[in-house]
């Protein structure tokens, strides 16, 4: 007994320790030294009664919010000290976006501010990029007129094209559709690849993951980490049409090399969220929250989106679609985590409103 007491002591007054260490360290620095010490996740959300307008963003209330959310993310006190402690100058930043036509996707003013962003804190138009998977996507969704109007490039993965040298492989077949690298040929390997775009292998240095708060049907939300997975690699279709194979599919996409090492920031477009109708614009489904959400936990990010879409579900009686949950699921509390994209669990989640 006295042996088991000694090492309960001995055990007790390192946990004691680490306990007055972590009140200290949130006192003086706040959550983000919490969060580092625990490894917790962080997620800064920016609130802004007046951003939006008649479900329409006000620019320069979103460019307000971009510019409290980095200082608030980083610790830093102005915009461009935020930018320099996450890029150097001689990154080539691409601003990755949902392109959905009309408000269920990525809002051209979040992107826009952004872009302002990088370019004041003095990084060379030339370095600056918007990008998704198709030009007629961006075009529709104004963010191509945006770009030419900020001097900016704005990029395709189509247009680009795919990297033939690296690709994830994955032995679900599907049909492969007109964009995609392998259309039109055969043999036995076609169709089992997914090449990812040279956007992603060639083109930028670092990457913004900019993604709407808007539910999808198979993937729970089109997120952070959907959004991403899927718009940089071709040959989709035979994912995206099953949510089992998307529950598999986006947390290994999203942890391949060309693709993870350079994401630097997540931001959820949370200004309106759509909580029915995927891709389409529902405006009787969809709520202005009038926030920005930064983090580089993508999964946290997620959960939190799938959280709030459900609430609003609940609280507007609208049916929770089931006949995916169960891959839904299994995608945000299996599969990522154990890609170790981040944290699912809500107690594991700093959340710091602003």
């Amino acid at each position: 007994m006295r042996e088991l007491l000694s090492k309960r002591t001995t055990t007790i007054e390192p946990l004691m320790r680490a306990g007055a260490l972590v009140l200290l360290l949130s006192l003086a620095f706040g959550a983000s030294a919490l969060a580092a010490l625990t490894n917790d996740s962080r997620v800064v959300i920016i609130h802004d009664p007046l951003a939006t307008d008649a479900f329409r963003p006000t620019l320069p209330r979103v460019e307000s919010m971009v510019d409290r959310g980095l200082r608030a993310w980083t610790g830093k006190t102005t915009a461009r000290e935020a930018w320099l402690s996450l890029l150097s100058t001689q990154d080539i930043v691409g601003l990755k976006v949902y392109s959905a036509p009309g408000l269920a996707g990525s809002r051209v003013e979040v992107a826009e501010a952004l872009a302002k962003s990088l370019l004041a804190a003095g990084f060379p138009p030339s370095h600056v990029a918007i990008w998704d998977k198709l030009e007629t996507d961006l075009q529709s969704s104004g963010f191509t007129a945006m770009g030419r109007r900020l001097g900016i490039r704005v990029l395709s993965s189509h247009e680009i094209g795919y990297d033939e040298r690296i690709a994830y492989t994955n032995y679900y077949l599907g049909r492969l559709a007109w964009t995609d690298k392998e259309f039109g040929k055969s043999g036995d390997d076609v169709g089992k690849r997914s090449f990812f775009s040279k956007i992603v292998t060639k083109e930028v240095t670092k990457i913004i993951n900019l993604a709407p708060l808007s539910n999808h049907y198979r993937a729970g939300v089109t997120g952070c980490l959907f959004s991403l997975s899927m718009g940089s690699v071709d040959n989709t279709q035979r994912f995206e049409m099953s949510a089992e194979n998307l529950s598999a599919a986006v947390p290994e996409i999203y942890a391949q090399d060309p693709l993870f090492d350079k994401i630097i920031l997540n931001v959820v477009d949370a200004l309106l969220a759509q909580y029915q109708g995927e891709s389409h614009t529902y405006l009787h489904y969809t709520r202005p929250l009038n926030e920005l959400r930064f983090s580089n936990d993508p999964l946290a990010l997620d959960t939190l989106s799938l959280a709030e879409l459900e609430s609003l579900r609940k609280s507007y009686a609208v049916a929770t679609p089931t006949n995916a949950l169960a891959s839904i699921q299994k995608l945000y509390r299996d599969n990522a985590p154990l890609m170790e994209l981040g944290q699912s669990e809500f107690s594991r989640i700093r959340v710091e409103r602003r």
